[in-house]
């Protein structure tokens, strides 16, 4: 069962809560995909039970077409915040990690094209395995933070926080103006260009502000297990 925990594996007093994500807060990525760049913050929740710890195997749906890796820089809330201002919202992070927004890719294709919901493509169990939480003082300014991902040694997404097109900080506000977040909540930041399908037995590795490594090893699919 997942908890939130530390980076020493200590679990962290809050309880699991929902996982509030922003889509398209970086350009190319919305480029890459030819989606349009959104005038406001596309927000979207995967719930309690999309949460899996990132050092586990990634089990991936079968039958439904790709699964897309979506590396993200992933914030632990830790007192409430509702309609917060963004000069106050960052107060309210506790910690800071990396999450894959796994996408069932085909699935939001056709989704998108009847112009329907997509939780069906992102919010299936196990949708949003995470890394350890570090203190956001061990890390240097939440605003530039660098991060990337490597699959089987080859460099497949990099991004930095100040390419985002709205700070944490107004993220963090807007989600609060439409849901209030609660201690245990997860927010997801969005995701960096070089998004692609994982396959069995690709080992990720996973560098979150040049210090801290995070690996995982996508195991199969679902009917494997």
């Amino acid at each position: 069962m997942y908890q939130h925990l530390d980076l020493e594996g200590h679990p962290l007093p809050y309880a699991i809560g929902k996982v509030v994500c922003v889509g398209r807060s970086y350009k190319e990525h919305a480029a890459e995909l030819n989606n349009p760049v959104p005038e406001q913050p596309l927000l979207f929740i995967k719930p309690a039970t999309s949460l899996a710890p990132l050092d586990m195997p990634l089990i991936l749906p079968t039958g439904l077409g790709a699964v897309h890796h979506e590396l993200e820089v992933a914030l632990l809330i830790g007192r409430r915040l509702c309609h917060a201002e963004p000069g106050h919202a960052l107060e309210a992070v506790v910690g800071v990690g990396l999450a894959l927004d796994l996408t069932l890719r085909d699935v939001q294709d056709k989704l998108k094209a009847k112009g329907q919901p997509w939780e069906r493509a992102k919010a299936f169990d196990g949708a949003c395995p995470i890394s350890p939480f570090a203190e956001p003082e061990m890390l240097n300014d939440l605003q530039h933070l660098d991060f990337s991902l490597a699959i089987n040694k080859v460099e497949r997404q990099v991004g930095n926080t100040a390419m985002m097109m709205w700070s944490i900080g107004h993220l963090l506000a807007e989600m609060s103006r439409c849901f209030t977040l609660n201690p245990g909540d997860v927010v997801l930041t969005g995701t960096p260009k070089g998004v692609g399908e994982l396959h069995k037995g690709d080992e990720l590795e996973m560098v979150l502000d040049g210090q801290y490594r995070f690996t995982a090893k996508v195991a199969g699919d679902a009917s494997a297990g």
